[in-house]
């Protein structure tokens, strides 16, 4: 709990949370590169095609690297809104909407799962 009665701690705080944004953004996006790598070198080898087990060491490490960055925000998100429970009214900027951060980081974990459950299926 913070004593300085200033807006600017939940400034702090929506920045921590845009960074861990930033952070699960990067690794599901590292997730789709992997995922898609092993069909980028399936296209590239004319000769000797990639087996099934490398196809799926490709998707299953890609997809996990997706959930793992789903999983940081969901849990960036829940840590953001357990802070802002222990803020004061004087540290809460008025006319402020402080669902909307959480929200983007719930939305953004539900469509990497979305993803990740496509690249599975599709397979």
């Amino acid at each position: 709990m913070s004593y300085l009665d200033d807006p600017r701690v939940y400034f702090a705080a929506e920045r921590t949370l845009l960074a861990w944004q930033r952070a699960s953004i990067a690794l599901m996006g590292l997730g789709f590169v992997i995922e898609r790598f092993g069909l980028f070198i399936k296209l590239m080898a004319h000769e000797s095609p990639l087996s099934d087990s490398q196809s799926t060491l490709s998707l299953y490490i890609g997809v996990g690297f997706i959930l793992i960055g789903a999983g940081t925000a969901l849990l960036s998100a829940w840590q953001f809104a357990v802070f802002c429970k222990t803020l004061g009214a004087q540290e809460k900027p008025r006319g402020h909407i402080f669902w909307l951060p959480p929200a983007v980081n719930i939305f953004l974990s539900v469509s990497a799962a979305a993803l990740s459950a496509w690249l599975i299926l599709s397979r």
